[in-house]
């Protein structure tokens, strides 16, 4: 070997010499003396770290490393971009790995594919960056002519896309991870980092990040692989979660590739799939444009159709136009349609599915405030529901008041409303009276009388006597024998004498009557305590109901008693004497078999009976 070439001992032997013999003696295929040359250079000059010495040296030791077979030093030394490396050299590399990357159980090697991926887009590059078809010319022995160059490079990039996709579908990578799309996106700007591959078992293949995949896939036209290739890796049925892993980094080019199979869709008269994908991609962040907006529309306007009519979808047409006015909420043609829609299958469900047929009206109201037909279907529905009240065979809700006032005040001439409302407001007063509160009680009288036919006075004394005739109905109502509406009775009736005191003895005996069967029913039920609470509630005097005077007396004794035995005779001794002081007030002979019919006796003064206590 020359000693120009070997280094010898010739002093004018620099880096930059070394390295040019050794990229000679792999293009002579004399791979013996390359490392040798390799080992002199790092031990004199050492290991070069400069461009394009470092590049140059590490593509040599790449080279060596895969002709070994040593593919994970060939990855860790192959560089990134291989420019200012021997060309040689560098088709050398990529053809072992070819061959390498081809072999039966090999296919998994992601280094090996590479180097594969990165050398063959350098060397294939249509601007011929490392001087391939020089390489070849010199080769050749003659230039390679513009057809056949153009020829060679396609067939070399189908070989190896062919290659790649091969092996792609042999191991079931999606687009989104394929080696293909790394080959392509390589050769479109330079996106595979050999630095960053993995070269140990086990670790999850990463050719390229999976945002320079989608953007790849949707910048050429390829958006529909790759948001299918993620709904499959993500079937999840509540939407796109956001702390999917890379699911942030992939939000922009979702959004675009929503947008545009949008557009595709719609040129395809796939008019609910197209408002599904423009939906998606303002939800991913995406603004849409003029043509977007067109699109919209257009889909909006023909959604749920079919050319001839028949076959219409009402519920396919009301989703897709809810979706076109959220998209274009100012759109004023959209949003006639939509109210139109609704406010058709209101009228259409209205006895099929009344319920459903109220939604569709007020959801009509909502996209459009004030629509005529809707408010008219809403009114129909509501004098509906108030007639089945007034006949008792309605089931439904309980009638907002709010919504009777504006149906009387848009049709003061509705006989449902009217009546209802005076329904619902001596309801109201009687149940107000039964709470103690008299003046909401009256109040609630007043306004009974406002919707009574015909109207009649507002003010004088007939407001209580009105109110006393409702909580006498109320209490005749309550046929219930439980303690609780025994309690009602007795408010209703203690009430209702209450309110006509110019008439204190009017509903006396009912009341008397009520506290009676109250008393007996605490006497069985109750506890001693319970009666004498009923009695000091002063609804009725001692002297007045002989059965009840022996109730309360027969109660003071049972918790006299029983404070006898639980060491308290104060209270006992107060017991006792309240108890006598009731039975001074019976009659001077009761009834031997029985309580008998309760005597009505004259009433006491008022502040007799506070002696007791």
């Amino acid at each position: 070997m020359p000693m120009e070439q070997t280094g010898g001992a010739d002093q004018a032997v620099t880096a930059d010499r070394l390295l040019d013999a050794a990229e000679q003696a792999v293009l002579r295929a004399e791979f013996d003396i390359v490392r040798p040359l390799l080992q002199r250079l790092r031990t004199e000059f050492g290991a070069p770290d400069a461009f394009p010495a470092a590049v140059r040296y590490d593509t040599l030791l790449a080279a060596l490393a895969g002709r070994a077979g040593n593919w994970p030093e060939a990855v860790r030394r192959c560089p990134d971009d291989p420019e200012g490396a021997e060309t040689g050299v560098v088709h050398s590399l990529a053809v072992s790995a070819l061959r390498e990357l081809a072999q039966e159980g090999r296919h998994t090697d992601t280094g090996v594919a590479a180097i594969v991926i990165v050398l063959w887009a350098y060397l294939l590059d249509e601007e011929d960056l490392g001087d391939f078809r020089t390489l070849l010319t010199e080769r050749r022995g003659a230039p390679v002519p513009d057809a056949l160059w153009e020829q060679g490079l396609g067939r070399l990039r189908g070989r190896v896309a062919d290659l790649l996709h091969a092996l792609d579908v042999r191991a079931g990578r999606d687009v989104l991870s394929a080696w293909g799309t790394a080959w392509e996106a390589e050769c479109e700007g330079g996106a595979v980092c050999i630095a960053g591959i993995p070269t140990n078992a086990g670790e999850p293949p990463a050719l390229i990040s999976l945002q320079e995949a989608a953007w790849y896939l949707v910048d050429h036209r390829r958006g529909t692989d790759f948001l299918t290739a993620y709904e499959a890796r993500h079937p999840e049925d509540d939407g796109w979660p956001a702390d999917l892993p890379g699911h942030d980094a992939l939000t922009a080019p979702m959004a675009r590739a929503f947008a545009n199979r949008g557009r595709e869709r719609v040129l395809a008269r796939e008019w609910s799939g197209a408002l599904a994908d423009f939906d998606a991609a303002v939800w991913f962040g995406h603004t849409l444009v003029a043509d977007e907006w067109a699109a919209v529309r257009d889909a909006g306007k023909n959604v749920g159709r079919s050319r001839t009519g028949r076959g219409d979808s009402p519920l396919e047409r009301i989703a897709g136009l809810e979706q076109a006015h959220a998209l274009l909420p100012q759109d004023a043609a959209l949003t006639a349609e939509l109210t139109a829609v609704l406010v058709a299958e209101g009228r259409r469900r209205a006895f099929s599915d009344p319920s459903q047929s109220r939604s569709r009206f007020v959801r009509a109201l909502e996209v459009t405030a004030g629509d005529p037909d809707a408010r008219a279907g809403l009114d129909g529905h509501l004098r509906a529901d108030l007639v089945k009240v007034l006949d008792g065979t309605y089931t439904g809700g309980e009638l907002s008041t709010d919504e009777v006032l504006d149906l009387l005040a848009r049709e003061p001439d509705c006989a449902e409303a009217r009546s209802w409302l005076g329904d619902h407001y001596r309801d109201q007063a009687v149940a107000a009276a039964a709470r103690g509160c008299g003046d909401e009680a009256l109040s609630a009288v007043r306004e009974s009388l406002r919707y009574g036919e015909p109207p009649r006075s507002h003010g004088g004394p007939g407001v209580g006597e009105l109110l006393a005739d409702l909580l006498v109905v109320a209490a005749r109502r309550s046929g219930s024998r439980t303690r609780a509406d025994l309690e009602r009775r007795v408010e209703l009736l203690h009430t209702a004498s209450a309110v006509t005191p110019r008439h204190p003895d009017l509903f006396g005996e009912a009341l008397e009557t009520a506290l009676l069967d109250l008393a007996e029913h605490l006497e069985t039920t109750g506890t001693p305590t319970d009666v004498i609470e009923l009695f000091l509630r002063d609804r009725m005097p001692t002297g007045v109901s002989a059965r009840f005077d022996q109730i309360v007396e027969a109660a003071y004794r049972d918790r006299a008693r029983a404070r006898e035995r639980t060491g308290d005779p104060g209270g006992a001794l107060r017991d006792h004497a309240c108890a006598k002081r009731v039975g001074a007030g019976l009659p001077a002979q009761g009834v031997l078999f029985g309580p008998g019919p309760a005597p009505r006796r004259p009433r006491q003064a008022p502040d007799e009976q506070d002696t007791l206590f």
